[in-house]
Formats: structure tokens, sequence, C-alpha cells
């Protein structure tokens, strides 16, 4: 065993540093505390996941709803974009067609 390791163990364990049997050593206090910690972060972590996994909708759309879907606020801002420009207030389409 080398110096510092037999220091390391004189100052961890100061009445057993001579008996200590190799075999018979377990985590102790220590290793319970560690452990119990790493338990109680996984159990958060996995708290947590559930939590946001509620929050996401699975549910597909069909494509051709997805496209109209996706077509009519467009549609609706480049008429209201329009309707904004013909009356000279500040809008899309409308403003720079004003001033061509």
């Amino acid at each position: 065993m080398s110096a510092t390791a037999t220091l390391a163990a004189t100052h961890l364990v100061p009445l057993a540093a001579e008996d200590l049997d190799k075999n018979k050593v377990t985590p102790g206090v220590l290793g319970f505390i560690v452990f119990a910690l790493l338990g109680a972060a996984v159990w958060m972590l996995m708290k947590s996941m559930n939590r946001h996994m509620k929050k996401v909708s699975f549910d597909e759309v069909p494509e051709a709803a997805a496209m109209t879907a996706a077509a009519a606020p467009a549609t609706a801002a480049t008429a209201s974009g329009t309707a904004g420009g013909a009356k000279g207030g500040k809008g899309g389409k409308g403003d720079s067609a004003a001033k061509g």
C-alpha cells in the first residue's frame, strides 16, 4: 500500500486503520447518502419529464387540412394589408402599390 493510501486510510478510519479487512469494507453512511441523492434526482427528473410530456399534443393533422389551415391566415393577412393600404394607413402590399 502506498504512503498516501495509508495516510488517507488512517485519517478516514482512525480506530480501525490497522484492523481494516478489505473484504468487509462497506459503503457506509456516505454511500447511502450519495445513493439517496441520486435516487431523488432521478425521481424529480422523471416527474418533470412526465409534466412536460403531458403538454405535448400527439394528434396528427392530415396534410390537406394542414395546408388549408396554413393558407387561411395568409389570405386574411393579405386582405387586411390591402385594405390598410387603400385607406392610406400602414399596411402590407397596399403601401408599396400606393408609392409606385
